[in-house]
């Protein structure tokens, strides 16, 4: 018999092991399609060979600042040429970026600050009153042992001359006088381990401080890679920014664009009107954006809407469940939908509804259906499950039984900044869990139900809010919706519909559109997943587009239990129990 080779007694070498990092791609575009336009915003423009120098720039200029290993750089701004060139600039450096969600209040966002110990703030000059303040709290909160961040400002021609003054007035160093100070051949190093942190991010934090989620290379490198394939980016591919990059990084197509040597449009305020013109204009490609986005899309004015499109575009959306109406609307128009899932700690959307031929032939009602479910794990990730709350095992594959959604594997973060306990909660049994509940059909595809704090019990039942938000957003009247949980004297909660009605719709009367709407609920469900209640008005959200279901709750509850007369008994119904 033959002697055993042990062939793995092969080691590593620098010819054949090089750190996973999507800083390379950089590298690669500058050196493959050095004038193709990299960035564009308004009149100014910069091809791949330019964005390459600055981004060795801001790192040259930071390392002069000792500002590298272990340091952390905080940046507050929209989408401008300077968020996207952080991302590559900053770990160049060896610090890790910090992407600062524009609308937080003050107070938040000096908890961010203080809690990531940012070395450097970098700030878009609309809202650097913003960081000021935030600064002039974490200065009250640490007293002597306070230390002044780096200031750099970002000044745009968009935005009003005189904030830029005022900012240098106060000490700000000018971005574009800050990379002036960088060396554009500036020999940056890739991170010697891929388990290196490159980016963090911070969750909501509606219920309790926010938790600091903590990015490595190699998911960066990973995610970046797996995002585009899954989504069909190809060379060359036009992209618009309506997705903030300060959410998840942009879902990793900061990166992910430099690797397909693509074009970034960047959009500093979003609205349909900008979306179609960018859209005929500039030839935009691809474009993500949360499901409240693409509704203000299918129901913009006459006026505003460019129809129809000069190509197919493809989207990419995420977040709450969209609605199959809203899909089906975004279809008739010639959008391409591709709907993703996932969390700040999944690196943004890591799961996608895997579109199948056959697919093709079914009725577009059928399509949208279909096409709102979260689907299954992208390429990078090794593990999606729907686990029992009760035993932690897998539910049936029936459609129906409930359970949470788990992650595992490289798409994973590292885990939450100086947070053990919700560390250990987060990665119990070596899974990563969601928090969301959802149910896992007969092909493998998971769907997303609800938000476990967003599930209401209504007289021991549970009520899926997406699910009655999904019947609602059919209603001709209704543009916008949320559901949750309101007091009831008697079945101890019960659906509350905060509602904004479409333009143009007569609501002096708004007593008889909540009957009106109430009726058409209780003509497609359960009689007690009909809201009880209606509340019109604008809804509010994030950044990205998400409605604030936090502040909803505080309000129905705040709104107390509803008048005896108008609570109805819950009629049975046999589904799986939490």
């Amino acid at each position: 018999m033959a002697p055993l080779i042990d062939i793995d007694d092969l080691p590593k070498n620098n010819a054949n092991y090089t750190a996973l990092t999507p800083l390379w791609f950089l590298e690669r575009a500058a050196s493959v399609h050095p004038e193709r336009k990299a960035v564009i915003h308004g009149s100014v423009e910069y091809t791949w060979r330019q964005t390459y120098e600055r981004c060795r720039r801001l790192a040259s200029a930071l390392a002069r600042r000792s500002i590298g290993a272990g340091s952390t750089v905080a940046i507050i701004a929209p989408n401008i040429p300077a968020m996207y060139e952080a991302h590559f600039g900053v770990p160049m450096a060896g610090a890790v970026i910090n992407c600062v969600n524009i609308r937080l209040n003050p107070a938040v966002i000096a908890f961010l600050l203080g809690h990531s110990q940012s070395a450097v703030v970098m700030v878009d000059q609309e809202f650097f009153p913003l960081a000021e303040k935030a600064l002039q709290l974490v200065k009250e909160k640490l007293g002597s042992s306070y230390k002044a961040p780096l200031l750099v400002v970002i000044a745009d021609a968009a935005c009003d001359p005189k904030g830029i003054k005022y900012a240098r007035e106060r000490g700000a160093v000018e971005y574009e006088k800050f990379l002036e100070g960088g060396d554009p051949e500036y020999d940056w190093k890739p991170p010697e381990d891929e388990w290196q942190s490159i980016a963090l991010g911070y969750t909501s934090g509606t219920t309790a401080s926010p938790k600091g989620v903590v990015l490595s290379h190699r998911g960066a490198y990973l995610m970046a890679l797996s995002a585009s394939i899954i989504w069909g980016l190809h060379d060359g591919a036009v992209y618009l920014w309506t997705l903030p990059m300060f959410h998840c990084n942009g879902w990793c197509y900061t990166w992910g664009l430099a690797a397909f040597c693509g074009t970034s449009i960047c959009l500093r305020q979003v609205s349909a009107k900008a979306v179609y013109s960018s859209i005929a204009k500039q030839g935009v490609t691809h474009f993500c954006a949360a499901p409240v986005v693409l509704n203000t899309i299918v129901n913009a004015s006459p006026e505003d809407t460019i129809l129809p499109l000069p190509r197919v575009v493809d989207v990419n959306t995420a977040g709450a469940a969209p609605p199959p109406s809203v899909l089906y609307e975004m279809q008739k128009r010639g959008f391409r939908v591709t709907h993703t899932y996932g969390l700040s700690e999944t690196y943004g959307p890591s799961t996608v509804c895997a579109w199948k031929p056959e697919w093709d032939a079914l009725p577009l009602e059928a399509q949208s259906r279909l096409r709102s479910r979260q689907g299954v794990r992208y390429v990078g990730l090794e593990g999606l499950e729907v686990i029992s709350t009760k035993d932690g095992k897998p539910v049936p594959a029936d459609g129906s039984t409930v359970g949470e959604i788990v992650f595992r594997g490289n798409l994973v973060m590292k885990g939450y900044l100086k947070n053990p306990k919700a560390n250990e909660e987060a990665f119990a049994a070596g899974w990563f869990h969601s928090g969301d509940l959802g149910v896992k059909h007969p092909d493998g595809y998971i769907e997303v139900k609800d938000r476990s704090k967003d599930i209401i019990i209504s007289g021991g039942e549970n009520i899926s809010s997406v699910e009655v938000e999904n019947v609602l957003y059919t209603h001709p009247k209704v543009l916008e919706v949320s559901v949750v949980a309101r007091p009831d004297d008697r079945w101890g909660e019960a659906p509350c519909a905060f509602v904004t009605l479409k333009p143009g719709v007569d609501a002096k009367d708004e007593e008889s559109v909540a009957n009106e709407i109430i009726s058409f609920c209780r003509s497609k469900m359960p009689a007690f997943w009909a809201p009880k209640s209606i509340v019109f008005g604008p809804l509010p959200k994030t950044a990205t587009g998400k409605v604030q279901k936090h502040l909803l709750r505080a309000k129905a509850k705040q709104m107390g239990p509803p008048q005896p007369q108008q609570s109805q008994p819950p009629k049975p119904l046999q589904q799986s129990r939490l």
